[in-house]
């Protein structure tokens, strides 16, 4: 009996210490991954992008509750993975390139009659991604996040310029996506047909590792 007792005892410490090993292990692996999560470790290095997911426009609209302002159906981004550590933890990339096609871009703004450009200004940003899921960007020390809107307009063509201290976004993993939801722009020059404030939101999706064949969906852990 007394025997019976040890080896059950022995069989109840060895499952737990096996238990308690698997979780240990999954948690080794890297913030950012590709073939689903938990899976293979992107590499520092790779470059990462995606566009609009199907369907969804990226809108700078005058205020955070309004449907007045600028509305595009095609942009993309282009990010470098920089650190890809162990998670939990916090993946960072370099943005390189953040477009908009002003071909796809429209106006509702009273006198303007149409977009001839966006650009984006001050790259490259520093990107951090946490295992959470929350994404934040920054520009570089003593600079802003910048986007620049030129415009057609009654009375010629009018330059406006916004700026941000930083950005804030969420990753999905359900569909492999980054989004960004009013994150709001001031206004630093341009004229008075420049709204004060732009409220920016865009969905991209699905983010995926150009660098590797295929370009696999890339996931958050």
């Amino acid at each position: 009996m007394r025997t019976r007792t040890s080896l059950t005892l022995a069989a109840a410490v060895t499952t737990l210490a096996l238990s308690a090993a698997g979780p240990a292990s999954a948690a080794d692996g890297s913030v950012l991954t590709t073939g689903g999560a938990g899976g293979t470790a992107v590499a520092a290095g790779d470059v990462l992008s995606a566009s609009l997911a199907a369907g969804t426009n990226a809108t700078l609209y005058s205020s955070a509750t309004g449907t007045s302002g600028i509305s595009c159906s095609s942009s993309a981004f282009v990010a470098t993975v920089v650190d890809n550590p162990a998670a939990p933890g916090t993946a960072t990339e370099s943005v390189t390139s953040h477009t908009f096609d002003s071909a796809s871009c429209t106006s509702n703004v009273v006198g303007v009659l149409g977009v001839t450009s966006i650009k984006v200004d001050n790259l490259p940003y520093s990107t951090a991604v946490t295992s959470e899921g929350s994404l934040t960007i920054t520009p570089a020390a003593g600079s802003f996040i910048q986007t620049t809107a030129v415009l057609r307009t009654l009375l010629g063509s009018i330059t406006c310029v916004y700026r941000a201290p930083s950005l804030s976004g969420t990753a999905d993993n359900a569909d492999n996506s980054i989004s960004f939801t009013k994150q709001q722009f001031t206004k630093f020059s341009g004229s008075s047909l420049c709204f004060s404030n732009g409220y920016f939101t865009a969905k991209y999706a699905p983010v995926t590792d150009t660098t590797q064949t295929g370009g696999p969906a890339v996931f958050v852990n």
